[in-house]
C-alpha cells in the first residue's frame, strides 16, 4: 500500500527526476512532420520551468485556477506541471463543450486565466466573456501560447518559481475535475496533490508489472482517453511519476488510434472497452474479406479456453490448459494472434480498461491472444480507479478487488460505498451535494455491484438508471445494452421502458462494420435512410437482441426496438467524453421514435 504522502506536490518528482536520471526518456512528442521525437526528463523540467516563469510573469498566482480546454496533447501535461509548480490549481473543460457549459464551469471555479487549444475554443469561450469578469488571460496553443508565455517568463528567476513549488503541500488542491453530466449540472469535484499522489503511487507500485512486454524494457504508453477526463488525468501522473514513457494521441477513434499505436509501440495502455472492441471487430473482418472467417473463429475459440483455463488454474479450480490445448494455443498465436497484437504496435501484453464494463468473452479473447486486460471501477470522485483485477489473478467480468488502501461496502440497497485516501474532500462550493454522498468519508458512488467470496466486485448498473416499468417490474439496462452491443453491427444500444408497459430498445450501427458486412454479401452500400429500412440489417440486429434476451426474464427482456440513422456522438450531447450514454438526453432527443415503440 502507498504511504500517505507529507510533504510536497505533484510538480516535486519532475525535478526529482531530472536531477536522478537527466538523460532517461520521459515522453515522446510528435514533431511537425509527424515523427515521434523523445524528450529526456532534464528537457521536460526544463519546459515546465520555462513555462512556470512565464505563468508568473502573467500574473498566475499561487491558488489561482487557469481552464486548460484541448484535446489530449503533450501540451496539456506541460501545462499541468507547469500550473502545479507554481501552486496554481488546474480545471480541465471538455474540449466539446457548448458556450453555456464553458460559461458555467469557468464561473463556478471562479477561473482567471484559461488555455485553449484552437480559435473554435477560443471563439467558445469569447462568445460568454463578457459574462466572465474574473476571467483575465486567455492562451492559444495554436497561436504560440507556449512560446509567448516562455518569452514572457525569461526574466523571472527559477527561485521565483521554486519558492511557490516548497509552498504546495498534499493538502493542496491541485485541480477542480467537473463531472461529466450524464445527468443535471456538472460538479466540480475537488481533487488534492495527496489525493493524486496515494492514487497514482497505488497504482504504479502494484501494477508495475505490467507496465512492460518482458522484464527489464522500457515502460511506454499512449494515452489517447481526454485529459479533461479523470481517467485520463490518473494516466498522465501515473506515467510522469512511475518513469513511463508517455506519448499523446487527440483522437478517441480507431481510425486515428490504431497508426499511432504501431509507430510508438507502446508497452501497455489504459482504455475504454470500445477500442477492445474496435480491435477485435476489425480483425475479424480483416479475417472475412480474407476468406479465413472459419479459421479466426476458431481461433477465437481457442482463446477464449485457453484463457478460461489459465483463469481456472490461478484461482485453484482447474489444473490449466491441457496439452492439446496448449498445442492448438501455439499454433493460433502464430497465425491470428500476433496479427491482433501487431495491430496494437507489438509489444503490448498489458492492458487496462475502466470507464464502462468489458463483456466477459472478449476479456478472454485477448488474454488468450496474449493481451491481459485488467479491468478496474472508479468515478471522477475517488480520484479514477478505487478497484482493479490484480496481476496475478484476473477474474474476467469482474472490476477486480478494491486497490490496496481502499475499502469497498455494499450498502443494503445494493449500493457500491468506498474509503480511502483517493476520496476526494468534496464538490466546490457545494456542501449540500457533498453531503449527499460522503458519509464519514465514505463514497456513495450511486453504483449498484455485488462482491464475490474472493472479494471481487461486479458493477451491475446504476441507482439512477433503474427502469421501472409500468407494471412494477425493475430492470437494471446496463447488462441488457451491452449484450446487444456484442454484436459486430452494433455500435450502441440504449434501453427503455420506465414507467411504460415494456422494455424497448434505440440501436445504432457500425457504419464501418455494415460496409464489411454488405461488401461480403456482395451488396452495395446504403444511405443511412436505406439501412435503417434494411431487413438483412433489422434481422441481424434482432437477432443481438434475441440473444440478450435469453440472458433476462421475460418481464426484462426487450419486446421492440428501432434502429436509428445516426450514432448517439458527444458533439450532439448524447455522450459523456468517456463514451457514456447520456440518457434524458438521448431520450428527449429521440422522444418520437421512443413514443413509436409504445404504439
Amino acid at each position: 500500500m502507498a504511504a500517505a504522502p507529507h510533504v510536497g506536490g505533484l510538480a516535486d518528482v519532475v525535478f526529482d527526476h531530472a536531477d536522478e536520471d537527466p538523460h532517461r526518456v520521459a515522453l515522446g512528442r510528435k514533431d511537425s512532420d509527424g515523427r515521434w521525437q523523445d524528450v529526456t526528463s532534464a528537457a521536460f523540467r526544463d519546459e515546465v520551468l520555462a513555462l512556470a516563469r512565464g505563468l508568473i510573469a502573467h500574473g498566475v498566482r499561487f491558488g489561482d485556477r487557469v481552464a486548460l480546454m484541448s484535446r489530449t496533447r503533450y501540451e496539456w501535461t506541460l501545462f499541468d506541471f507547469a500550473l502545479w509548480a507554481v501552486g496554481a490549481q488546474s480545471v480541465p473543460v471538455y474540449p466539446t463543450s457548448s458556450a453555456e457549459q464553458v460559461l458555467w464551469m469557468l464561473h463556478d471555479a471562479e477561473v482567471s486565466a484559461v488555455m485553449v487549444e484552437h480559435e473554435d475554443h477560443a471563439m467558445t469561450v469569447a462568445s460568454v466573456i463578457d459574462r466572465l469578469p474574473q476571467l483575465k488571460r486567455l492562451w492559444q496553443l495554436d497561436a504560440g501560447a507556449v512560446e509567448e508565455l516562455v518569452e514572457s517568463g525569461a526574466h523571472v528567476e527559477d527561485e521565483v518559481v521554486h519558492r511557490h513549488r516548497r509552498a504546495v503541500t498534499p493538502e493542496s488542491v491541485a485541480t477542480i475535475i467537473y463531472t461529466s453530466g450524464t445527468t443535471g449540472r456538472p460538479k466540480g469535484c475537488v481533487l488534492t496533490h495527496a489525493n493524486f499522489m496515494f492514487e497514482t503511487q497505488t497504482m504504479a507500485s502494484r501494477w508495475e508489472s505490467v507496465f512492460h512486454s518482458r522484464p527489464g524494457d522500457e515502460a511506454a504508453t499512449l494515452l489517447f482517453l481526454p485529459l479533461s477526463h479523470v481517467f485520463g488525468r490518473m494516466v498522465e501522473v501515473t506515467a510522469v511519476r512511475g518513469r513511463v514513457k508517455l506519448g499523446h494521441q487527440p483522437e478517441l477513434s480507431a481510425k486515428a488510434l490504431m497508426p499511432d499505436l504501431v509507430s510508438f509501440r507502446p508497452t501497455f495502455i489504459l482504455a475504454v472497452p470500445y477500442i477492445f472492441e474496435k480491435v477485435f471487430n476489425g480483425a475479424r473482418r480483416k479475417a472475412e474479406a480474407e476468406g479465413r472467417t472459419g479459421p479466426f473463429d476458431k481461433a477465437v475459440d481457442i482463446a477464449v479456453k485457453y484463457a478460461e483455463a489459465m483463469e481456472a488454474r490461478a484461482f485453484g479450480t482447474g489444473p490449466g490448459p491441457s496439452a492439446a490445448l496448449r498445442m492448438q494455443h501455439q499454433f493460433f498465436d502464430k497465425v491470428v494472434y500476433k496479427k491482433v497484437r501487431d495491430a496494437m504496435g507489438g509489444r503490448i501484453r498489458h492492458a487496462m480498461s475502466g470507464g464502462s464494463g468489458m463483456e466477459r468473452r472478449l476479456g478472454l479473447f485477448f488474454a488468450g491472444a496474449g493481451v491481459t486486460v485488467y479491468e478496474g471501477y472508479g468515478l471522477t470522485e475517488s480520484t479514477a480507479a478505487a478497484t482493479a483485477n490484480p496481476p496475478e489473478r484476473t477474474r474476467y467480468g469482474t472490476v477486480g478487488q478494491p486497490i490496496p488502501g481502499t475499502t469497498v461496502h455494499i450498502a443494503e440497497d445494493g449500493e457500491v460505498w468506498l474509503y480511502g485516501a483517493h476520496v476526494f474532500g468534496g464538490y466546490l462550493g457545494d456542501p449540500k451535494a457533498t453531503d449527499a454522498v460522503v458519509h464519514d468519508g465514505w463514497l456513495a458512488t450511486g453504483d449498484l455491484g455485488a462482491l464475490d467470496e474472493d472479494g471481487y466486485l461486479t458493477i451491475t448498473g446504476r441507482k439512477k438508471e433503474i427502469l421501472v416499468t409500468s407494471g412494477g417490474k425493475s430492470v437494471s439496462p446496463a447488462a441488457l445494452e451491452e449484450r446487444v452491443r456484442a454484436h459486430p453491427l452494433v455500435a450502441q444500444c440504449i434501453v427503455v421502458g420506465n414507467d411504460r408497459p415494456y422494455i424497448a430498445a434505440l440501436v445504432t450501427v457500425d457504419q464501418e462494420a455494415v460496409e464489411h458486412w454488405l461488401t461480403m454479401q456482395g451488396r452495395q452500400s446504403l444511405t443511412p435512410a436505406e439501412l435503417v429500412r434494411d431487413p438483412d440489417v433489422e434481422m441481424e440486429v434482432r437477432r443481438a437482441v434475441v440473444a440478450a434476451n435469453t440472458a433476462v426474464s421475460q418481464a426484462e427482456s426487450i419486446r421492440t426496438f428501432r434502429i436509428l440513422a445516426h450514432p448517439f456522438s458527444e458533439e450532439h450531447g448524447l455522450l459523456t467524453p468517456s463514451l457514456k450514454l447520456k440518457r434524458g438526453a438521448i431520450e428527449a432527443a429521440y422522444e418520437t421514435e421512443v413514443a413509436a415503440l409504445y404504439r
